[in-house]
């Protein structure tokens, strides 16, 4: 078992609890929808998906609360993008530490998947949805330049850190 510096432990503790404050608020915000009947036949995708039509509020789920949330209230899910992107990066640092060019892979299997669900909001008429998809292209192209900027580190034999001898 590796061990974990206390720094990194109070690191997650404060991105879950973060995590855990912003996922409540936007399910709050996103509830509603129940109450915006003509919002479902847009908002309502993965209810439709499971149960057919959506005529009443019991044929609502839950994760279209936060969709909803995240089309015209995206601070919450924001941070909740943003809280679960850091946990997702602290434990992908924790388990892959010692080696280097893995957790770079790492990096860039993240940006990649940032990017692709950055095209699935990208046409998006809402203010919120926007605010959403310009975080995901984001924070996509930022792992994958970080991840060139690693390999390229490591294809010159720069050391990693230049200040330790």
């Amino acid at each position: 078992m590796k061990k974990v510096s206390f720094r990194v432990v109070i690191q997650l503790v404060l991105a879950s609890i973060l995590l855990l404050f912003s996922t409540g608020a936007a399910w709050y915000e996103g509830s509603a929808l129940l109450e915006h009947s003509w919002e479902w036949k847009h908002t309502a995708i993965f209810s439709g998906i499971v149960n057919g039509q959506v005529e009443n509020t019991s044929d609502i789920l839950p994760i279209d609360y936060f969709l909803y949330a995240a089309k015209f209230a995206p601070l919450f899910p924001l941070l909740m993008l943003l809280s679960g992107t850091y946990l997702i990066i602290l434990m992908g640092y924790i388990s892959l530490k010692s080696n280097y060019t893995g957790f770079t892979y790492y990096l860039t299997s993240i940006g990649v998947l940032f990017l692709v669900l950055s095209g699935f909001v990208s046409n998006s008429p809402t203010s919120g949805l926007e605010i959403i998809f310009a975080s995901l292209l984001f924070i996509g192209i930022l792992f994958l330049v970080i991840a060139l900027v690693r390999l390229y580190r490591v294809k010159l034999r720069i050391p990693l850190n230049p200040l330790r001898r």
